[in-house]
């Protein structure tokens, strides 16, 4: 099906603000939600060419609010839902916020969807839902188990999801991507924290565990795997749940040694306690199986580890994008 309309929750983040861009660019409008903020800020959408963002509708609403979020998918072809608390140490302060966005959120999404008759609905989950590999590589038959109040409340929005295409027949693909890196990241993840203390002239990185490993896989081919299952043919992904990630693994502290010779950097990294989770709450394997999504759709991804930390570190080296972060403390 070729979307005319496409509505995008959380189209001001990191990797909504991709999507946007790719939808855009292969032939969509777009209506893209932006959370309102006394700022009058748009995001990481005002990062986007204006040649992009002039053919971007965008609106402010808030997923907890059931009438901007009717408002938003009215019309709409597809609606591609992203926007989430995410910051899985902050989870563990502020359960309650977790579940109110995500959870009721995604049934605000869901409601909505099914009032406006919507033709497809594409939900975002994540790898954490797995926990710690039990089996290598997770395919999307690995057991639910989580970890951290983030997961648990992205688990409880997939529930959501699945229990709506069995009572409804809601029209809902769930895509979930494993672990995404690009520009406009925030700096509470690893690969960009490094990338951004190195580019700030850091001589000390400041870490949790470099023990786990992970599937990172650059944002464009995150936003390609949702182009792609928002796009395909009804048939061959309606009511499904799709993995999305490169296949590859590499240890965080792989990452950062990869990411210091890129950058020619010798910093030595010490150990933040307050980047460390939890006794039991870390996960120390994540390693994807994204067959089902390639047979399904054709999609894989188009960039090495490699040559998407090089776009990374181009990003961040500009001074005009480091100045939008805070390189001295980094938030959790």
């Amino acid at each position: 099906m070729t979307t005319a309309l496409a509505a995008v929750t959380g189209a001001e983040g990191f990797i909504g603000s991709h999507l946007v861009e790719a939808l855009v660019t292969s032939g969509h409008r777009v209506r893209a939600m932006a959370q309102y903020n006394s700022w009058g800020s748009h995001g990481w959408l005002e990062a986007l060419h204006p040649d992009v963002l002039g053919q971007v509708e965008v609106v402010l609403g808030d997923v907890r609010d059931p009438g901007s979020v009717q408002d938003l998918v009215e019309g709409a072809d597809c609606v591609y839902h992203l926007a989430a608390l995410i910051a899985i140490p902050y989870s563990y302060r502020a359960p309650h916020s977790y579940v109110e966005t995500n959870v009721l959120g995604t049934l605000n999404v869901l409601q909505a969807v099914r009032q406006a008759a919507v033709p497809r609905l594409v939900h975002t989950s994540t790898s954490e839902t797995y926990g710690t590999a039990q089996t290598v590589p997770i395919t999307e038959d690995h057991p639910v188990n989580c970890q951290s109040p983030y997961a648990a409340s992205k688990a409880g929005a997939d529930q959501l999801v699945a229990s709506y295409v069995a009572s409804f027949a809601t029209p809902a693909v769930t895509l979930r991507p494993f672990n995404t890196f690009g520009p406009r990241q925030s700096m509470r993840a690893v690969i960009p924290s490094v990338i951004g203390q190195l580019a700030a002239g850091a001589e000390v990185l400041r870490l949790g565990d470099l023990r786990p490993t992970r599937d990172f896989m650059y944002v464009r081919d995150t936003a390609g795997a949702f182009v792609a299952v928002g796009t395909a043919p009804h048939a061959d992904v309606a009511g499904r749940v799709f993995n999305a990630g490169t296949g590859s693994e590499v240890s965080v502290g792989e990452a950062v040694r990869l990411i210091a010779q890129l950058m020619d950097s010798g910093a030595v990294v010490e150990e933040d306690q307050q980047r460390l989770r939890p006794a039991n709450s870390e996960v120390m394997r994540l390693l994807c199986d994204a067959s089902r999504l390639r047979d399904a759709t054709g999609w894989k991804p188009e960039h090495s580890l490699e040559s998407g930390l090089e776009h990374t570190i181009r990003f961040f080296r500009d001074p005009a994008n480091l100045a939008r972060y805070k390189t001295s403390a980094y938030a959790i």
